[in-house]
């Protein structure tokens, strides 16, 4: 998909604000709010824009405990992978869940709990009870010194 300079700029307008109104968007970006309704429609027609939501305050919620948790499978297959994925996806505190590389885990998985007793719960009754989990690492997240959903899209200003 071909960029403009307007359409990098409605981009960077909707990270920082995704519930900005059409005719505020427009008005910031420099284009009337018809055309900018179609440009930001056909974004998302064609996938760049996948989804618009609201981002919450956890603590604000009572979920004050964030563990970032490396799992280590016993097995490399498709289909232990799979069902581990499967089974990941189910669980509400897991808000993030990476296969990753260049560790000695497959996973990391980001969790959100109200406090340490919820996280021994969710670790000893329900992570290490998934078929093929072999080994788990947990950290716990002290402070976020930087938490952005924002894509870097600088690289785009020379297109």
């Amino acid at each position: 998909m071909e960029l403009d300079k307007l359409d990098r700029r409605i981009l960077r307008e909707l990270q920082l604000d995704g519930s900005i109104t059409n005719a505020d968007l427009a008005e910031r970006v420099g284009l009337s709010a018809t055309p900018c309704a179609r440009r930001v429609k056909r974004m998302q027609d064609e996938g760049l824009i996948e989804s618009q939501v609201i981002v919450l305050n956890p603590s604000h919620l009572g979920l004050k405990l964030s563990a970032l948790v490396q799992v280590s499978m016993d097995r490399h297959t498709p289909d232990r992978f799979e069902r581990f994925e499967a089974e990941i996806r189910k669980h509400p505190e897991v808000t993030e869940c990476l296969l990753i590389t260049g560790q000695s885990a497959d996973y990391q998985l980001k969790v959100i709990v109200p406090d340490m007793d919820d996280y021994q719960e969710f670790l000893l009754n329900t992570l290490t009870r998934i078929e093929g989990v072999a080994d788990v690492h947990s950290s716990f997240i002290l402070r976020k010194v930087l938490d952005t959903t924002a894509l870097p899209l600088h690289h785009l200003d020379g297109i």
